[in-house]
C-alpha cells in the first residue's frame, strides 16, 4: 500500500514514521500543496492525503480518478477545501480527521477569560513598564449569560467546561443533544442573540450558515456582547464585525479563525505586502484577541489527525468500514 502525502509538516514526520512501521504502509511525501501542476507526484500510489492548505477542484478529482486513485483524505477536521459534490459525482471517497474536543474547548474558554479580564491590554502595557489599572476593570464569568451556538462535541465540551464557573448557559442547535440539557437550556437563535453576554460559535461552515453573524444578527445582540469564534471564519462577516467593534456594540472578540486567512495563516508573512485589510485591521483592536487558527494545535490532536488521515485511507483501500468518510456512498 503506497500513499502520497502532500502538505507535509515537520511535526507530522514522527507520526508518519510510526505508522509506516505499524501499518506497513509506504509513504511518498511532499511539503508542497496538492496542485494541478504536481498531481503527477501521486502516480503509482493507491491514495492521497492532504492538509487544509490544498484546494481540491472538480478537475483535480477527475484527474485522480483517471490515475486510478479513488481515496482522498484530509488530515484536518474541516473539509470545505474539497469539492465534495464533485467527489461524490466522480466516485472519489473523501475522509477527514478527528480529535478529542478538549483542545478547542479549553482554548475557547481561555479566550473568553482573556477578553473579560482585558489581558491583551494588560500584557501590552506591562511590556513597556506601564502597570496602571485604568481601563482594566473586567467582569466575572459567574455573573454572565453565555450563549453557545452549535452543541456538537466541541460545543458540548465548552458547555461542560463553563458549568464550573456558575454562569447561566443557553444554547442553540438544529439538533438537540439530551446530554447538553443537564448543563444548558436550549433556546431559539434570536433569543440567544438577545440574552447572551458572550456568544461562542461551534459549527461547521455550510451554505446555510455562511455569514450568520452579520449586521442584522449583530443588531439583535446585547450592547457590549463578547463574540468568540474558534470554528470557521466564514461564519462571521468581517466587515460587520469591524463596524460593531468601532461602534462598541461588540465589546470584545476572540478570533482564532477568519474568512480572510487563506494564504496567511500558519505562515510567517514577514514584510510581505498583503491585501488582507479586514484581517490586519481587526487584529489591531485592543479588545480583539486574534490568534493564528491554532486552537486545535496540541500534541494529542496533531497525532490524532495524522493517524485518522492515514487510517481512513487504509480502511477504504481494504474495503473495511470507514468511520471518517464524509462523502456519501459512491
Amino acid at each position: 500500500m503506497k500513499i502520497m502525502v502532500y502538505d507535509l509538516l515537520d511535526y507530522e514526520k514522527t507520526v508518519l514514521k510510526k505508522l509506516e512501521q505499524e501499518l506497513e504502509i509506504e509513504f511518498r511525501c511532499s511539503t508542497e500543496n496538492f496542485l494541478p501542476e504536481n498531481i503527477a507526484l501521486a502516480a503509482g500510489c493507491d491514495a492521497v492525503s492532504i492538509m487544509g492548505y490544498s484546494r481540491v477542484t472538480a478537475q483535480m478529482l477527475k484527474t485522480l480518478k483517471e490515475m486510478g486513485i479513488v481515496h482522498l483524505s484530509t488530515r484536518t477536521v474541516g473539509f470545505d477545501n474539497i469539492d465534495i459534490k464533485a467527489a461524490e459525482k466522480t466516485g472519489i471517497h473523501v475522509s477527514n480527521a478527528r480529535y478529542m474536543p478538549a483542545n478547542v474547548a479549553d482554548f475557547t474558554v481561555m479566550l473568553m477569560l482573556m477578553l473579560l479580564r482585558k489581558v491583551k491590554i494588560s500584557v501590552c502595557r506591562s511590556l513597556v513598564n506601564d502597570f496602571s489599572l485604568d481601563g482594566l476593570k473586567g467582569r466575572e464569568m459567574r455573573s454572565l449569560t453565555i450563549g453557545i451556538i452549535g452543541t456538537g462535541k466541541i460545543g458540548f465540551t465548552v458547555i461542560q467546561n463553563l458549568s464550573g464557573f456558575g454562569c447561566k448557559i443557553i444554547a442553540f442547535d438544529k439538533y438537540k443533544n439530551k446530554a447538553v440539557e443537564e448543563y444548558a437550556t436550549y433556546v431559539e437563535l434570536d433569543e440567544l442573540y438577545a440574552q447572551s453576554d458572550i456568544i461562542s460559535l461551534h459549527m461547521p461552515l455550510t451554505d446555510d450558515n455562511y455569514h450568520m453573524i452579520n449586521k442584522d444578527t449583530i443588531a439583535k445582540m446585547k450592547d457590549g456582547v463578547v463574540l468568540v469564534n474558534t470554528a470557521r471564519g466564514g461564519l462571521i462577516d468581517s466587515e460587520a464585525l469591524i463596524h460593531a467593534l468601532e461602534k462598541e456594540k461588540i465589546s470584545g472578540a476572540g478570533i482564532d479563525t477568519i474568512e480572510e486567512e487563506d494564504g496567511v495563516m500558519h505562515v510567517d508573512i514577514g514584510a510581505q505586502i498583503l491585501d488582507k485589510r479586514s484581517l490586519l485591521y481587526l487584529k489591531q483592536f485592543p479588545n480583539v484577541v486574534f490568534t493564528q487558527h491554532y486552537a486545535f494545535f496540541t500534541e494529542e490532536a496533531t497525532e490524532s489527525m495524522v493517524r485518522c488521515g492515514i487510517l481512513s485511507l487504509k480502511y477504504g483501500l481494504e474495503g473495511a468500514e470507514n468511520p471518517y468518510e464524509v462523502t456519501r456512498s459512491n
